[in-house]
């Protein structure tokens, strides 16, 4: 089965699947050997692995050019961050053929003003509701096998119900999923699942955003079906890199944080330098036939 495929198959599972974010071939192998079933290509993490923050300043080539280390790095499903669509429908179309092509299982496509803002700051600005339908029209019509998850940002802009509204006609234009960003306490996270009854829902939850954490267990009884957790996995490697670049900058070695680094193994079981090293064995010229030298 395919990427996507699968990724829809455990979605109508009803059990919930939750998602780390990743954000290059790295953080990617080490999220499938921790043994998740699908992860998440962060936009938001993609964006400050290159230094930048996350407001859409990245061009989709720069974009691509990372998901294709993360699908290389795995089998899993990946659901990737389309941020905009990179521009109008016509955009979009391009931004699915190229994010299917390269291999995602699914993207989600958001309703803010481009170039957009991380979810979960302040400012964004919205384009209409109809307008985004026929995005979600384009993407749909466009892609062959992909998942299209419709997210809106409309709750920290225009409120709850416009953002359920607008929820509700993503669904009703054929979004395979419905995001609806940011909610701020429980009883939003219940009502946004109240108010959908048969279309899969994903939620975004991560530490120290405006969304409570709320156990995975509980969103499933709510109704979600998808959780990413787009930034923790970056988020700790940001503060064991700062950690470590302290005691080198202090002691000039890493020796008092040696507890807290991967053994030498470790660092090159997880880039599976075993199995190249086994490639270059045999592909090796001592076992290759001796060229012959050119005859008379």
């Amino acid at each position: 089965m395919s990427g996507a495929a699968r990724l829809r198959a455990r979605i109508e599972e009803g059990r919930i699947l939750v998602v780390p974010g990743v954000y290059d071939g790295l953080s990617a192998r080490i999220a499938t050997a921790a043994g998740f079933e699908a992860i998440y290509c962060s936009g938001g993490a993609v964006a400050r692995s290159t230094g930048m923050p996350d407001l859409g300043l990245l061009s989709m080539s720069e974009v691509l050019a990372r998901l294709r280390e993360v699908v290389d790095s795995t089998e899993l499903p990946v659901i990737a961050d389309a941020d905009t669509g990179y521009g109008n429908a016509l955009n979009v179309v391009r931004t699915v053929r190229e994010f299917e092509r390269m291999g995602a299982a699914a993207i989600h496509l958001e309703d803010q003003v481009a170039p957009k803002k991380c979810g979960h700051y302040s400012g964004q600005q919205l384009i209409s509701a109809e307008e985004m339908v026929q995005k979600l029209r384009a993407a749909l019509d466009t892609r062959r096998e992909m998942l299209i998850v419709a997210r809106t940002d409309a709750r920290g802009h225009a409120g709850l119900a416009e953002a359920i509204r607008r929820g509700r006609l993503y669904a009703d234009a054929g979004a395979d999923l419905i995001f609806i960003e940011a909610p701020t306490s429980r009883e939003e996270i219940e009502t946004i699942a109240s108010s959908f009854s048969e279309e899969p829902l994903l939620i975004n939850m991560f530490e120290g955003g405006r969304t409570p954490l709320i156990p995975a267990t509980e969103l499933e009884k709510m109704g979600y079906r998808l959780v990413i957790v787009p930034s923790d996995l970056q988020r700790a490697a940001i503060r064991a890199m700062q950690v470590t670049a302290e005691a080198l900058f202090r002691d000039g070695s890493s020796s008092a944080v040696r507890e807290r680094l991967a053994p030498f193994a470790a660092r090159d079981a997880i880039v599976d330098l075993a199995g190249w090293t086994d490639l270059d064995s045999r592909y090796a010229e001592a076992d290759s036939p001796r060229a012959q030298p050119p005859g008379d």
